[in-house]
């Protein structure tokens, strides 16, 4: 019988919930230590520590509401599920203006980091499409999602996904994603999901935090990338299919890949798309996922102008 694999206690726009069995195949087959310094929804984090031998993780995100919401979710699950059993209650009740209310109330400074967590778990599950945006001054300003009863208060697997991060020895910090990488030896396994590149300039969605993910940052990170590839680090990173992006990375392995957007409200509306999946190292990229089942080079040394997006 195949075991259920437990996914993100999370709704993440960007997480990879539909390509974890694809990265997986690209994988090292043995792991001992494991960086996701854009940890995000951790959906490849959760399917990883199920699959394998345990291993030593150091997970980070710059966010520092998520990595709280991590800290609980791993410490003190059982007072989270009481408080997000009373957000439920109180949004079935109160529906749109319970969410404006929980989502507007930035005193922050009076909440313990449980009731911190409780707020950014509702607030995922009820805002539009588990979108986190903030504006200029850090407050998160994504509109509500219109759901007809959300589950807001998923016990089963938030317990289950406490236990995944206490199973093993893991490590939970907020961080920029260079001070973790900065951490890695010789055959470390990496993990990088930024902010996607976007593709046009409506599909900017890199305001994740008040310090924005943009062209100079994309840049730095393919220099971080060059960086671990030197010291012998094994390096996975997923990024939109962009010619900037194939430009950053053209000496390296390149898969195209189709998957989908969730940032459309309208299911139907949503359309495939294609990620850019980039390694250092080869491993089984023959896979039924990628364009036309084989790896995808790029060999075009044309300047990209990142401006014209």
């Amino acid at each position: 019988m195949q075991k259920t694999i437990t996914g993100s206690f999370l709704k993440w726009a960007g997480g990879k919930k539909r390509l974890v069995v694809l990265l997986d195949k690209l994988t090292p087959s043995n792991i001992e230590r494991y960086y996701e310094p854009f940890l995000g929804g951790g959906a490849f984090f959760f399917y990883l520590i199920q699959t394998r031998k345990p291993f030593k993780a150091f997970l980070s995100d710059s966010n520092p509401q998520l990595i709280n919401t991590y800290r609980v979710v791993k410490n003190n699950v059982k007072e989270l599920i009481e408080i997000l059993q009373d957000h439920q209650e109180k949004y079935y009740q109160g529906g749109e203006k319970y969410y404006y209310m929980v989502r507007d109330n930035n005193n922050g400074s009076k909440a313990n980091p449980t009731e911190l967590a409780g707020r950014f778990i509702f607030l995922n599950k009820t805002c539009y499409n588990g979108l986190y945006r903030v504006n200029k001054i850090g407050n998160f300003n994504v509109p509500h999602g219109r759901y007809f009863n959300p589950k807001i208060c998923n016990k089963e697997k938030l317990i289950e996904c406490s236990l995944l991060l206490n199973r093993s020895d893991v490590d939970i910090q907020c961080d920029i994603y260079k001070n973790t990488t900065s951490m890695c030896k010789e055959d470390d396994f990496v993990y990088l999901d930024p902010p996607y590149f976007p593709l046009s300039r409506t599909s900017n969605f890199t305001d994740y935090t008040k310090e924005s993910f943009g062209v100079k940052q994309h840049m730095e990170l393919a220099i971080e990338f060059d960086r671990l590839n030197n010291i012998g680090a094994k390096v996975l990173l997923s990024n939109s299919n962009s010619e900037y992006v194939k430009s950053l990375y053209e000496k390296y392995t390149i898969l195209k890949v189709k998957t989908q957007r969730n940032i459309n409200c309208d299911a139907k509306r949503r359309r495939d798309h294609y990620d850019l999946i980039i390694t250092n190292f080869a491993k089984n990229t023959n896979t039924k996922q990628t364009e036309n089942t084989s790896v995808r080079k790029v060999t075009n040394k044309k300047k990209i102008i990142a401006s014209n997006i």
